[in-house]
């Protein structure tokens, strides 16, 4: 199992206060989503939830792609195309 993270891009969920970033399997794409209070972690959020999120989101990268790194294998047998991290992930 070989994931990769060429696609930089995130986004920010208010409804769900997570944020969203996609990793690759060959040529299978994964979702993966990181709750804020994961988030708060790597930082104080600043003024405005989704600037703040997303410069922690960014700060953490690497971490956070190590982090959904084990999830996924951990999960990979489910079938599932979508998994979340959570604080106790970290």
């Amino acid at each position: 199992m070989t994931l990769s993270f060429p696609n930089s891009s995130r986004s920010f969920d208010e409804v769900k206060n997570r944020v969203r970033f996609w990793g690759y399997d060959r040529s299978i794409e994964i979702s993966f989503f990181v709750e804020c209070d994961a988030l708060k972690v790597f930082g104080p959020q600043a003024p405005g939830a989704e600037a703040g999120f997303l410069k922690a989101f960014d700060a953490a990268r690497q971490r956070i792609h190590a982090v959904a790194e084990k999830v996924y294998a951990r999960g990979r047998k489910s079938g599932s195309h979508s998994f979340i991290l959570v604080a106790a992930d970290f």
